[in-house]
């Protein structure tokens, strides 16, 4: 590949973020990975939901798996625990991710200018950088938050109850830009 080429494509990725806005490639069983440590802390019953390889343009983004207890149902997501590993299969900056997630929510729901930058400053504040290879994982807790864990050590948390369950609709709400990511994340719930 020439090095232009490499680098429009780099520039291209550094701007994926959470997840592209187009394509996303069906599921590989070379992604399956074991679950994350923090399940036996958070779920009494775990089970794997869904998981679906995330990518854009060719480029692999990331593989991302849910996990629910046994009795989780997909209309009432933002009333159950829910554990959101994200493997990342590039390396992106944590204020980048923080970015796209706060373009992402938006794209749902119309945030005042105020809001947009109180829950920017809140998530660059949370987010790391992730390497290739590294994962992501939160843990959503209804009425609670969100807990974030960086190669399962914990980060931090979101106490703002609002910003968790927006966060995580970037991937569970119907209005989700992802629907085809949303689909295969649900998918074991509809089995």
């Amino acid at each position: 590949m020439n090095t232009r080429r490499a680098t429009l494509l780099q520039g291209l990725s550094a701007s994926l973020g959470l997840f592209a806005s187009h394509r996303v490639c069906a599921q590989s069983d070379d992604m399956r990975a074991p679950p994350p440590p923090q399940l036996r802390g958070w779920l009494n019953t775990p089970r794997l939901v869904g998981q679906h390889r995330l990518t854009y343009w060719g480029f692999e983004v990331y593989d991302a798996s849910l996990w629910a207890d046994a009795a989780f149902t997909p209309e009432a997501w933002a009333k159950q625990v829910l554990v959101l590993d994200l493997r990342y299969l590039r390396a992106f900056k944590g204020r980048d991710i923080a970015q796209r997630a706060i373009d992402e929510i938006a794209g749902q729901h119309a945030l005042s200018t105020a809001q947009a930058q109180q829950w920017l400053a809140a998530l660059q504040a949370l987010i790391p950088d992730v390497r290739t290879g590294e994962r992501l994982t939160g843990i959503y807790l209804p009425n609670k938050g969100l807990q974030l864990r960086h190669q399962d050590r914990d980060v931090g948390d979101l106490r703002d109850t609002e910003l968790a369950e927006r966060f995580f609709g970037i991937w569970l709400a119907p209005q989700t830009s992802q629907r085809e990511l949303r689909q295969q994340l649900l998918r074991g719930a509809q089995a």
